[in-house]
Parts: C-alpha cells; structure tokens; sequence
C-alpha cells in the first residue's frame, strides 16, 4: 500500500541508511516509513520524558526530511502520578480551551503526529485511585482522534529505555531491548522502509482475501478463549500502511503484522482469555478474563489488575464494546522473537487481538465523513478510550462466516486462508 510518493523520497539528497547508528536508523524509519513526511511539512511529537534521546534523533530526521516545523508534546511519568495523587477527578478529565485551539490548528495545517511510545515505569500508578489514574482530557482526546481520522498522517512507534527494559528482561538492559525492537522494527534490513513497503503489501493482500469473502462474523477458538463478533456489511479489512486523501502512504503503527477492521458494536458474545499481559493506565494487568453478552463486556477477572480495567470501562459509555477485530499468526517477527514486550503495541503484533473502546471509521466506506449517529446506526462504536488486548498464540483456531459459507481463516495460529 505505501506509495510512490515514498519510493522518490528515498533519493533525496543527504538521506542514507548504510552506516546510520541504531537510533539514526529508528528515526530515519518513523519518519520516512512511518509519517512519510514531505518537504515544508509540520510535525508534532507527543512523547515522555524518559524518551529524550530517541525524540532528539526524531527531530534531527524529520527536518533532515524537510520539516517546515517540529513541535514536541511532552508528558512526565512522576509528573502525571503528582497529578492523579492530588488533583481532583473532574480536573483530570476537563479540557483546555487552548489544547483544543492548538490540536485544530496542528489539523488546519495538515501536520503529521509522531508518538513515541514504551512505559519507563509500568507501575508508575500502583496504588493509585482506579478512577483517577483511568482519568483523561476527554474534549482533548476526542479532538486528537477526530484531526487524525480527518487525514493527519500519524504513526506510533516503541522507543526502548531502561524502565521498559526492566519490565520485559528483570534487569535494566536497554543494549538487549534495542535488539528485540530492531529485529521487530526490521532495523536489521538493509533499508528498513523498503523492508516494510514489502510487508505493508504482504498484508494489504490478506485483507484484499478477507473483503472479497464478505465476512459477516468471524469467532476466535482456543486457549480459553470462545468469541463470536458480527461484522458491519461491507467493512474492510485493513493491513499494513494506509493512504491519506492526498494519495501519500504512511504506516500508523511500526511494527505491524495485522489485519483488522471494526465489528458491529452490538453482536459479540462470548469469552476471551488473554495470552499476554497487559499495561493499562500505569497498572499490570495479568491473566485477564472477560465476557461478552449482546455485545457488552459483562463481566471482569483477573489474576492482577481487574481494577484498572473496570476503573477504564466504568469511565466512558462506549468503553465496554468492541471497536476492533485483529488477525495475527506465528509469522510475525514479534511472534518469533519470543518474549513478551510488555508493550501493547509489540504485543499486538505477536497474537491475534481484539480492542474495546472507538471504532475506526475508515472500516466502512465514507465513514470519515460521516456524523457520530450515522456511525453508530452503522454498529461502529464511539469511546475516548481503544484498549488492545491479545487473545492469540498456540491453539487458537479463527474462522470466518459469510455467503460462501465459514471458511478457516487461522489454524493453530498459522494462516491457512
């Protein structure tokens, strides 16, 4: 799916990948592969403190590209749990009128977004008040998502650091973290943007099979977990990178090794077990348990953590439906490194997964341009939250069901479609 436009910037003057460092070669792939930022662009950075040195290589690349501006949006991880400790509820969920002028403004200027993403403390929150700590700007979020789902290019990339690490090795070793992600990220690859030009269409072709079967529901088998979910008539599956109303292709997520789309909000019934942990809202969510009925999560357990996730589903009305679908195999490179990245969005790319909270709406067409009822009538939910969670791995079987019948679609957690 990535363009043509990204195949001539790789000859611009002074670009290069042989002989860039480790973190060079990072921002070279989030800025080219993943933003595909072209001349004069804006750039906004969301990203934390504990990601400095990461952020600075970011900016060095973004206008080594060609940057008209780079604006960089700081968090803190003490600074936020100063925030949940003290302020009151209602204030962590209030918006600034100078936020939601500033986020319209990033949207009036076509600006691409750039996160940088990786817990430096996934116990940042332990001990903090559930609801608080589940607390966000709620005017802030909606108007972020609705300046990206109106065209901003964006992409959401794992920056390695020494908290990160400690979660996923017991010990602090950043040098081992920054293999996995390069493996994950394909920094190995001679030119690690071409490398995921070629994925990007490895998997826009599996959701080319998946639209010409007309799925109208699709059930996950295996491992504890027995799901069924409806789907829209007419959604699309979407894999690797995407297209922006200019025709210029970029890829919101590196790394990816998915096909997803959103279901119909109001047909899920069943269970799910997770296979990986999850880090929700600074809190660890581990063996994770929950149940679907007329499409509504019912019912929460879990060996740690149910707080956080009934404290995020209590905070919102849409939270508890399903706004995404994901098919994940063994394939994945995430899949094949082998451990467990306490990172959702490493971890997402190792199983198949399913998200609660807001849809997509590019999965039916001319979504985008239509009002949050028309969605809704569609089946497409609306939240401020989208919480993945991983239900693949050995034994999970999916298929899907539509007018040519049910077809296997995964089996043992291989593709077989």
């Amino acid at each position: 799916m990535l363009g043509v436009e990204q195949d001539d910037r790789r000859e611009r003057p002074g670009h290069r990948v042989a002989g860039m460092d480790r973190i060079e070669r990072f921002a070279d792939v989030v800025v080219r592969a993943g933003v595909n930022l072209q001349p004069g662009q804006g750039v906004v950075l969301h990203t934390d403190t504990a990601h400095l040195e990461i952020a600075r290589a970011v900016v060095e690349a973004a206008y080594a590209a060609g940057a008209g501006w780079v604006e960089p949006v700081w968090t803190d991880g003490p600074m936020r749990r100063s925030a949940v400790d003290h302020a009151e509820l209602e204030t962590l969920r209030g918006s600034r009128g100078w936020a939601l002028q500033r986020i319209q403004e990033w949207r009036e200027q076509g600006a691409a977004s750039i996160t940088l993403i990786g817990d430096a403390d996934p116990h940042l929150l332990d001990g903090a008040d559930p609801a608080k700590a589940a607390a966000v700007p709620v005017e802030e979020v909606r108007a972020r998502r609705a300046a990206i789902m109106s065209g901003m290019r964006w992409t959401a990339v794992g920056a390695p650091n020494p908290g990160w690490a400690n979660q996923v090795f017991g010990e602090p070793d950043v040098e081992r973290l920054w293999e996995a992600v390069g493996v994950a990220m394909r920094l190995d690859e001679p030119d690690p943007a071409a490398a995921w030009r070629e994925r990007s269409e490895t998997l826009a072709a599996r959701g080319a099979e998946l639209d010409a079967l007309e799925l109208t529901e699709i059930r996950y088998q295996g491992g504890g977990t027995d799901l069924t979910v409806g789907l829209i008539p007419g959604c699309h599956w979407t894999g690797g990178g995407m297209v922006d109303a200019q025709g210029i292709a970029y890829m919101p997520n590196i790394p990816t090794e998915e096909v997803f789309t959103s279901p119909d909000r109001r047909r899920a019934e069943g269970v799910i077990r997770l296979t990986k942990p999850l880090v929700l809202n600074g809190r660890l969510v581990e063996g994770l348990r929950v149940e679907f009925a007329g499409g509504r999560i019912v019912k929460v357990s879990a060996d740690a953590g149910a707080e956080a996730v009934e404290a995020q589903l209590d905070s919102d009305p849409g939270a508890r439906f399903l706004g995404e679908v994901s098919l994940v195999d063994r394939d994945s490179r995430i899949a094949r490194a082998g451990i467990v990245f306490h990172n959702m969005l490493f971890d997402e790319n190792a199983g198949c997964h399913v998200a609660w909270g807001q849809s997509f709406p590019f999965a039916v067409a001319g979504g985008i341009g239509m009002s949050e009822s028309e969605r809704t009538d569609l089946g497409l939910n609306t939240s401020t939250v989208h919480t993945d969670v991983v239900i693949g791995g050995d034994g999970l079987t999916v298929t899907g069901t539509g007018p040519k019948g049910t077809v296997e679609i995964i089996r043992d957690d291989e593709w077989v479609l």
